[in-house]
C-alpha cells in the first residue's frame, strides 16, 4: 500500500471519529420519551440549590446553598441562638458566608447574627435600613462596624447572583413610618421551576400589596410571624396556593404561635405544614424540578393538610 493511500485512510479514520452518530437500538424512541430523557439528562446536570429553616426555638434562621456554591445566611435567631447558628454552619462544613442578610431589627431575628458576624467569615451585609435603638440591635451594628464589613440596605433593586437559573427578588423593604415587622424584607427565591417565598415578620398590609407580584403556585411558603394573627389571610394563601408551608417558631412560647386561625388557612389551601419546633432542622432540596425535604426532629410533620 502506498504512503498516500496510508494516508487517506489515516484521515478518514480520523473524520468517522468526529461524525455524530446514534447507537443502534431495537426500538426507537418515541418523541415524547425522547423528550423525557433529554429533559431528565438536563436535571441530572443541574446543580441543587439548598434551603436549610433551622431550629433557633422562638425566632427565624435560614441558610441558602446555591448550584453556585455561594451561602447566604438569612436573620440568626436570638441572641441565644447565634452559638446553635455558629455550629449548624461548622457542622455543614462552612467556614465562610457570602452573605448575610438581616430581614429585620427584631432581636429574635438579628440576635443570633451577632455571634455569626464574630465567628465567621462575611463577605458583605444586606440589612433592612430600619433602624431600632436596643442593645441588641446597637451589639449588632458594632460587630459590623469593628469588623468593617461591607453594607448594603434592600431595595427593590437589590441584585443577588446565585448562579444561572436562580432569581432572587426583594419584595418588600424599608419605608419611613412603617414598624419593624412592616419593614420585614420578603425574598422570592425561584429556581427554575421552584418557588421559594421567605416572609419575614410581615403583616396582613403587607401580604396585600405582595399579591401581583406573587405567582400563584409557590411550592414552599416561610409562613410569616412565626404563625401570628398578624398574617397569613386565607385570601393571600388561596392566591399563592402553597404546597409546604414552614413555621418556624419555639415550643411553648408566650405568644401562642401558630394561632389557630392561620393552621385553619393553610389547611384550606391543602398546605402540608412541618415546623421547627416539632421537626427540627428542616432542609428542602431541589434540581429545579420537584424537591426533597429531610428533617431531623421526632415528629415528621407537625400538621398534615386534609381532604
Amino acid at each position: 500500500m502506498s504512503k498516500k493511500s496510508k494516508l487517506s485512510i489515516f484521515l478518514l479514520s480520523i473524520v468517522l471519529l468526529f461524525i455524530p452518530h446514534k447507537p443502534v437500538t431495537a426500538m426507537q424512541a418515541s418523541p415524547e420519551e425522547y423528550q423525557q430523557e433529554v429533559a431528565a439528562s438536563v436535571v441530572q446536570q443541574m446543580g441543587e440549590l439548598k434551603v436549610h429553616f433551622l431550629d433557633v426555638g422562638q425566632g427565624d434562621s435560614m441558610l441558602i446553598e446555591a448550584p453556585n456554591g455561594k451561602k447566604v445566611l438569612i436573620d440568626g435567631g436570638r441572641p441565644s441562638a447565634g452559638e446553635t447558628v455558629v455550629q449548624y454552619l461548622k457542622n455543614q462544613h462552612i467556614s465562610s458566608l457570602d452573605l448575610v442578610i438581616s430581614t429585620h431589627p427584631d432581636f429574635d431575628h438579628i440576635g443570633g447574627l451577632v455571634d455569626v458576624l464574630k465567628k465567621v467569615h462575611v463577605k458583605k451585609v444586606i440589612d433592612s435600613g430600619k433602624l431600632y435603638y436596643t442593645d441588641t440591635y446597637h451589639e449588632y451594628m458594632d460587630v459590623i462596624h469593628d469588623k468593617k464589613l461591607p453594607v448594603a440596605i434592600a431595595t427593590k433593586e437589590t441584585n443577588i447572583d446565585l448562579g444561572r437559573d436562580v432569581s432572587v427578588q426583594i419584595l418588600n423593604t424599608y419605608q419611613e413610618f412603617r414598624t419593624n415587622n412592616e419593614s420585614s424584607i420578603v425574598i422570592l427565591l425561584q429556581y427554575r421551576d421552584t418557588d421559594f417565598l421567605l416572609m419575614g415578620d410581615v403583616e396582613t398590609k403587607q401580604e396585600w400589596k405582595l399579591l401581583n407580584k406573587l405567582p400563584t403556585d409557590i411550592e414552599i411558603l416561610k409562613v410569616a410571624h412565626h404563625g401570628s394573627d398578624t398574617a397569613s389571610s386565607v385570601e393571600f394563601l388561596r392566591h399563592i396556593t402553597p404546597e409546604i408551608a414552614i413555621l418556624s417558631y419555639g415550643r411553648d412560647n408566650p405568644f401562642g404561635h401558630p394561632v389557630d386561625t392561620v393552621i385553619d388557612n393553610l389547611h384550606q389551601v391543602r398546605a402540608t405544614i412541618y415546623s421547627t419546633a416539632k421537626a427540627g432542622n428542616i432542609i428542602i432540596s431541589t434540581r429545579g424540578q420537584g424537591y426533597h425535604i429531610e428533617i431531623n426532629g421526632k415528629e415528621r410533620v407537625e400538621y398534615k393538610a386534609t381532604s
